[in-house]
């Protein structure tokens, strides 16, 4: 910001020290409004997080994201490889989403949704807290010598992560390959599924090393939302911002003195005493203006409000507020950017929706055999095909049968009697159509099959007939 003469904390980030060293963070425990707000809204996310795969909608999984099978279940609803395009209209219509919430209100999806965040300020590190105490407490117990306190802190600490570290990774392994496959496992012990259990430890790896010791690294170095920032955001955006006219004013900040008019001295109101940075999950010092760390957390809100209130200034000096709120106190307004942003979320949405009521629960595909062109039978005119059922419903279908429409002719399925297709299940096979060559009116005849399971009729497939040019 203009207001910030030295720019050279841009140069570096606030979890790293001037040798390049790692710099953990040992933030003060967070209190206030919006931080009772943020666990609120926490737990409740972390209650759907965990429960979205144990949901089942009309027997399908709500929540599931089975990469090796390619089958993928989003809101109750089955997504097949054929599928694919709508998993993938999906996907856009989130990124869509994120964009345009991070254009109006920057990047509040991380501090207050995202799961990183959720975890690791609502679940580990208030387990610290209780284990370690507070940021000076933290601070102390990692400078001191491995004597029993630390060791029986940190080793209790570490083992509590531990085992929350194997929870997730169970909960991400029922996204991954199912919840009733999960529990199947869990039933037949460790011992019938070693690979799920090679599996399962590299996921409690991963969580673990990510939640104890790498931490903020995550939303500051490996995630690129934080770095989408730097296109997305403007003056319009709102975040949490420092109000530089009131903290700088004429003079700057200064400490505070009870003895003098603060109003009158030409001193900003903020009273430098860094409680701000001290709260901070990342480290940074707000006051330097929108950086690439800053996850929109809030706790430097609430703990700037305390400190007003306390020495009897008013609320906000760190707040919700777009920089030209600021600077220029222009008011919140719907930017031709951002309605760009919300026409294009909308023509997706609708597209979205549509193909959604158009999609069938059931897909039938009959194919002509690579190679083989039209046999003569007699008066009859064959051609083979394979077909491919794929049954999208909870239902099992234990009649399977063919019928032409709109044509008289024979099909003849090859090797099976019975056609049975499970639910969620696919079948496949070859079969033979035959029909009298002075029923077809030229050499490629568009067909219609309908497929039936007993009486019903469930999907209809079209095809091309393949014949000789002329019956002379």
């Amino acid at each position: 910001m203009s207001k910030i003469p030295d720019e050279a904390f841009r140069d570096t980030i606030g979890t790293i020290d001037e040798k390049g060293n790692r710099k953990f963070v040992f933030p003060k425990k967070p209190s206030g409004a919006f931080y009772d707000y943020r666990k609120w809204v926490s737990y409740f996310l972390l209650i759907i997080l965990i429960a979205n795969p144990f949901i089942k909608i009309n027997g399908n999984q709500f929540m599931m994201f089975n990469v090796l099978e390619r089958r993928f279940n989003i809101f109750g609803f089955p997504f097949w490889p054929q599928d694919f395009y709508l998993f993938v209209l999906f996907m856009i219509v989130g990124v869509v989403f994120v964009i345009l919430f991070t254009v109006i209100f920057g990047r509040i999806f991380c501090g207050w949704i995202c799961p990183q965040t959720i975890f690791l300020e609502m679940v580990f590190r208030r387990i610290e807290y209780l284990i370690e105490g507070d940021r000076g407490a933290q601070i102390r117990l990692a400078k001191q010598g491995w004597d029993t306190e630390k060791i029986l802190k940190k080793s209790l600490k570490w083992f509590v992560f531990l085992i929350i570290s194997f929870f997730i990774a169970n909960v991400f392994l029922a996204y991954l390959i199912g919840s009733d496959e999960l529990i199947q496992m869990v039933e037949d012990g460790p011992s019938s599924h070693g690979s799920t259990l090679i599996s399962l430890s590299i996921f409690t790896g991963v969580f673990y090393f990510i939640f104890t010791w790498f931490r903020e690294q995550v939303c500051i170095i490996a995630c690129p939302y934080g770095r989408l920032q730097g296109v997305l955001l403007d003056n319009k955006s709102i975040n949490v911002a420092y109000d530089f006219v009131r903290g700088e004013k004429k003079l700057g900040r200064a400490k505070f003195n009870k003895q003098e008019d603060r109003e009158s001295s030409g001193k900003g109101d903020c009273i430098d005493c860094k409680q701000c940075v001290h709260v901070c999950p990342t480290g940074i010092d707000i006051r330097n203006g929108t950086q690439l760390e800053c996850i929109n957390c809030t706790a430097c809100i609430d703990e700037c409000d305390s400190i007003m209130v306390g020495v009897g200034l008013p609320k906000g000096l760190i707040r919700y507020a777009s920089e030209d709120e600021i600077e220029k106190n222009s008011k919140f307004k719907f930017t031709a950017r951002m309605k760009g942003y919300s026409a294009v979320l909308f023509v997706l949405v609708g597209v979205l929706v549509g193909l959604l009521f158009l999609r069938t629960e059931v897909e039938a595909s009959f194919l002509r055999l690579p190679g083989q062109l039209f046999q003569h039978k007699g008066d009859n005119i064959s051609n083979i095909y394979t077909f491919k059922i794929i049954n999208k419903t909870n239902n099992d279908f234990n009649a399977i049968h063919f019928k032409l429409e709109g044509i008289k002719g024979t099909l003849k399925v090859v090797g099976q009697q019975e056609l049975k297709v499970p639910k969620q299940g696919m079948k496949s096979g070859t079969i033979f159509i035959e029909i009298n060559q002075n029923l077809l009116e030229s050499d490629k005849t568009k067909l219609k099959i309908d497929v039936y399971d007993g009486n019903k009729k469930i999907e209809t497939s079209k095809t091309s007939f393949l014949s000789p040019r002329s019956f002379d």
